[in-house]
């Protein structure tokens, strides 16, 4: 890797530690090259993590993530801010393990066919009224949900927003997707399945419903007004991030130091 890119946190101390990391690969022969890199080097936490990606989306093939970090929540990095020296020399001096995680894609279809991708989840959600939504598996139907929304998340983001639904947290390395409600309606005369369900991810679930100027897709970092969808789509894509792991990291090590 000879050519590297720096995604910041937009505060004092990660814009220092950025100018840092910069200095350091630059003495040590890398060149900065933001548009074309070979390695992404992400400081900050979760969210700057997903605005990285974002920003490379479409050169995913091209380039891996390697993250330091300094935000609250850290589930990406394998480093922390006292080990700065450590992740600049591994950068410099070793051969990464690299790990691959599929994207969620998301297919709006309405007057207009529209494709999105997601690393964590996405969400339908209407906090104005009560959204209405038939939900199918593989044209299958499954039932017909009440509430404020559903989500949809992939296995990295089962720890994200699925994670503060009560969703189950899933073991790193499982391509699957994760459907969770979000505040349900449940009584005699509306009920729907209540609880999460995990499934492989070469299913499709498909979402009909009424959408209109109160109903939105979130997902990641963004949102998009519904108004005009007839249906949404999500399966996982053949499209793939890839981080990279310079020393060996335990899936529920992490989980451990970060949750407690």
């Amino acid at each position: 890797m000879t050519k590297f890119a720096i995604v910041s946190r937009d505060d004092s101390e990660s814009i220092k530690i950025s100018k840092d990391i910069q200095r350091y690969l630059f003495n040590n022969g890398l060149a900065y090259a933001d548009k074309d890199p070979d390695i992404v080097c992400v400081v900050g936490g979760d969210g700057t993590f997903l605005t990285a990606i974002h920003k490379y989306i479409n050169k995913l093939d091209q380039v891996v993530f390697a993250a330091v970090n300094t935000g609250t929540l850290g589930f990406f990095a394998d480093y922390t801010v006292e080990e700065l020296d450590q992740y600049v020399s591994d950068i410099v001096n070793k051969q990464p393990n690299i790990e691959k995680k599929k994207l969620l894609k998301i297919t709006v279809n309405g007057k207009e066919r529209k494709t999105y991708l997601a690393v964590n989840e996405m969400r339908i959600e209407n906090v104005i009224k009560t959204q209405t939504i038939d939900v199918f598996i593989n044209e299958k139907k499954l039932e017909t949900y009440r509430g404020t929304g559903l989500c949809v998340c992939t296995q990295v983001g089962s720890t994200a927003y699925n994670r503060s639904l009560r969703g189950a947290v899933v073991e790193a390395g499982m391509e699957i997707m994760e459907l969770t409600e979000i505040t349900g309606i449940h009584h005699i005369h509306y009920r729907s399945l209540g609880v999460p369900i995990i499934m492989s991810g070469n299913n499709t679930i498909r979402m009909l419903s009424k959408y209109d100027d109160t109903s939105l897709l979130c997902f990641d970092r963004y949102a998009i007004n519904l108004d005009g969808a007839e249906s949404i789509e999500t399966t996982l894509s053949d499209v793939e991030f890839k981080v990279a792991r310079y020393r060996k990291t335990d899936y529920i090590d992490h989980l451990y130091h970060l949750y407690t």
